[in-house]
């Protein structure tokens, strides 16, 4: 019985990708390569739709150094980002360049509690405000009025 043939070893000269021996260059569907250009191109330098690398450019780029609309990695710059350093729109990361530290999503410019508060005297104030008696404690905390709203969140900010 004669032995079943045996596939031919893929050419030299062809294009690297991934789990292939990357190139200086690469271009094209999941290139891999120094500088590697397509759609998810993995290398050093990766430009494309979703780029993976040391510096990544393009649409949703994973890797050290991205700048692209939706952006994972060290360094970030993008319009919606996770990082350890970012800069963009909306971003999540402890250190956003070029602005405050931490997370960008706010609901508003101020962050005062309105409705719970450190001493009772303030929550007696607010009681007073609001048009209720008394206060009531809540864990750790002062609220105005005597009883705890249903309706009303144990701490609300603006």
């Amino acid at each position: 019985m004669p032995a079943p043939p045996v596939a031919a070893p893929p050419a030299a000269t062809s294009k690297p990708s991934c789990g292939g021996k990357p190139k200086i260059v690469a271009i094209g569907i999941a290139p891999l390569g120094i500088i590697s250009i397509g759609i998810v191109p993995m290398g050093v330098i990766s430009i494309g739709v979703v780029p993976m690398g040391v510096l990544s450019i393009g649409a949703v780029a994973m890797g050290v150094i991205n700048a692209s609309v939706v952006g994972m990695g060290v360094v970030i710059a993008g319009v919606n980002v996770m990082g350890v350093w970012w800069a963009g729109l909306e971003g999540m990361g402890p250190y956003r360049l070029g602005g405050g530290q931490g997370h960008g999503h706010q609901h508003g410019a101020s962050q005062e509690n309105l409705y719970a508060y450190p001493d009772r005297q303030t929550a007696e104030q607010k009681a007073r405000e609001l048009g209720c008696e008394g206060v009531h404690a809540m864990g750790s905390l002062w609220m105005p009025c005597q009883e705890h709203p249903e309706s009303a969140p144990a701490a609300v900010t603006r």
